[in-house]
């Protein structure tokens, strides 16, 4: 008994030496890790995808406190639980003792404009019907959030329209008029108006750049007056255009049956306000699903509305992406640079060991001392003493000396040097001696040894560097609070007008915008959906970058290998 027991130990002993209990433990730690990751993206997706697929609309009858039937028409939201002891506090009713717990259904009822109110809580025991009426109608607003209700009439110039056959019909042609007028102002006034503002600006900042000068000569204000007579005239062509068309868009309007305070109530709104309307509970599957899909579009590439908690979150896409691309920009030949002065240049010694040292603490400073370095260093000092310099005849208005792309760039730049400093010197040592002697021995310099031999083989360490900075920039939001991120960004950093790159243009962030939507919107419930959306498309712009690193630095690893071989 004791021999075999003696064997059996034995073998457990040299299966624990052999280290494969620790490879599935960590097989087991990287298989939870990913669950986890995974299934919090999945979580995300599901809220975020959801709010986009057309609900159906249902009409609920329901007791009142006071005992009469009252109705709402509306979308539906969640299902919530809550103690009996709660719910007698917040409605002042007295339930059975039994009745322990009260299952509530959220409604989305819409019609701000007219309830005050995006939803209302209904208790499931005082619902008596539930329908999902075949004309409800579900009305997306530029303002005032979603209407539903019942399409009764059109009205044309404030006649009401003989009723056609198809009521339904004649309303998406209507709107799909008023909604390409709609699109026809947007251009004028982004795009051509914004085009004469911009000239205009620069035309009255070089006249008082004369003035400052000294040089406001009558030949040269006449030139420029002869530019700003040219501008205004064009300005005045373009403002008629658009009275034109604001005439043709006010046309029509339509008349909504809908339900307030349980009694039914007909409001009348102008298809200008309009952006969208279906009825949900007619459409199939594949009408859904296109629908799902046209939403995404426009969640994509349109500009958001109502406070950020509608719309789309195009500036908010572009913004991130051309900060990050700035920043990649910047930081790449600083960390660069200073790994190679570091590692083939300086005489290792205590100084370039505290150097060292210093740089692996800057990569754990607080995010948000770096955005008020930012703005105390990049923003006020050096932009200020630049208008100074350049652009006194914009002052007071400051041009470089505020907040603006370019610096929140900056500011992330020099927060993340310190990860490119050390994966270069980690790349740069793991390089044979015997290269750098080599290509020494057949006659190139130091410098063309370091240009065509040493940096190419480091590459794919400086793209693991560059990997990880974008993935600790894109989703900073502190210091960009004080370094440029706006709420709302009316011009973009790139448009038309040249130099078509503004730098010194304040811009918008998906990370920033997650934040603003999620904790300083007015209406919490119809913003937490877009929550969800926003932050799983910022992951997949992460993502997406740092794809786009990583496939480089793989063709670049696999380019070199023979080399390091």
């Amino acid at each position: 008994m004791s021999s075999t027991g003696h064997k059996k130990e034995s073998s457990f002993s040299l299966w624990w030496k052999s280290g494969n209990p620790m490879v599935w433990v960590n097989a087991g730690a990287v298989s939870i890790c990913l669950i986890m990751v995974f299934g919090l993206l999945g979580l995300i997706a599901a809220r975020g995808g959801g709010h986009f697929w057309p609900k159906d609309i249902l009409s609920v009858e329901y007791k009142t406190a006071d005992g009469s039937v009252s109705r709402v028409i509306g979308e539906w939201i969640d299902t919530d639980v809550i103690s009996r002891v709660r719910y007698e506090e917040s409605t002042g009713e007295t339930l059975p003792e039994e009745a322990l717990q009260v299952e509530r259904w959220m409604i989305k009822v819409g019609n701000r404009d007219q309830t005050g109110a995006d939803f209302q809580w209904i208790p499931r025991f005082k619902v008596l019907k539930v329908d999902e009426p075949v004309h409800a109608v579900a009305v997306e607003r530029t303002e005032w959030g979603t209407l539903f209700g019942e399409l009764k009439s059109l009205s044309e110039n404030g006649a009401t329209v003989k009723t056609p056959e198809d009521l339904w019909a004649e309303f998406e042609a209507r709107l799909d008029r008023t909604i390409g007028l709609r699109d026809a102002i947007h251009r004028l006034e982004k795009k051509d108006i914004g085009r004469v503002n911009y000239q205009l600006e620069k035309l009255r900042l070089k006249r008082r750049g004369l003035e400052l000068d000294k040089q406001a000569s009558p030949e040269n204000l006449k030139e420029i007056a002869e530019k700003e007579a040219e501008q205004q005239q064009i300005y005045k062509v373009i403002q008629d255009k658009l009275a034109a068309l604001y005439n043709q868009i006010e046309r029509d309007s339509a008349q909504f049956e809908i339900v307030n305070a349980g009694k039914l109530k007909t409001v009348e709104i102008p298809l200008s306000v309009i952006v969208n309307a279906i009825k949900p509970n007619i459409m199939g599957v594949g009408e859904k699903l296109l629908e799902y899909f046209v939403n995404l579009y426009h969640f994509f590439v349109d500009d958001p509305r109502e406070a950020n908690t509608e719309g789309g979150i195009f500036p908010a896409i572009f913004g991130t992406i051309m900060m990050v691309l700035l920043m990649t920009v910047m930081v790449t030949p600083f960390g660069v640079i200073a790994a190679v002065y570091l590692r083939e240049y300086a005489t290792q010694g205590p100084m370039i060991r505290m150097i060292r040292i210093a740089v692996n603490n800057l990569a754990g400073v607080p995010s948000i001392v770096y955005g008020v370095f930012g703005l105390g260093f990049f923003v006020y000092f050096l932009g200020g003493n630049i208008d100074d310099l350049f652009f006194s005849a914009a002052k007071p208005a400051p041009t470089l000396g505020t907040p603006g792309i370019m610096w929140a760039a900056l500011t992330l730049a020099i927060m993340t040097v310190p990860v490119v400093i050390v994966s270069t010197e980690e790349g740069l040592t793991r390089i044979p001696r015997s290269i750098r002697e080599g290509s020494l021995a057949l006659g190139a310099t130091r410098f063309e040894t370091l240009r065509k031999v040493i940096l190419p083989m480091a590459s794919p360490s400086i793209m693991t560097g560059v990997i990880l900075a974008i993935a600790r920039a894109a989703g900073e939001v502190a210091p960009l609070m004080l370094v440029g991120v706006v709420k709302l960004a009316p011009d973009l950093p790139m448009d038309g007008n040249f130099p078509f790159i503004h730098l010194e243009r304040k811009f918008m962030h998906l990370g920033f915008h997650i934040y603003d939507v999620g904790f300083q919107s007015p209406n919490v419930e119809v913003a937490r959906p877009l929550v969800y959306a926003t932050s799983f498309l910022l992951v997949l712009v992460i993502i997406f970058l740092n794809l786009a690193v990583i496939l480089m630095r793989n063709r670049l690893r696999e380019r070199y290998r023979s080399m390091e071989n």
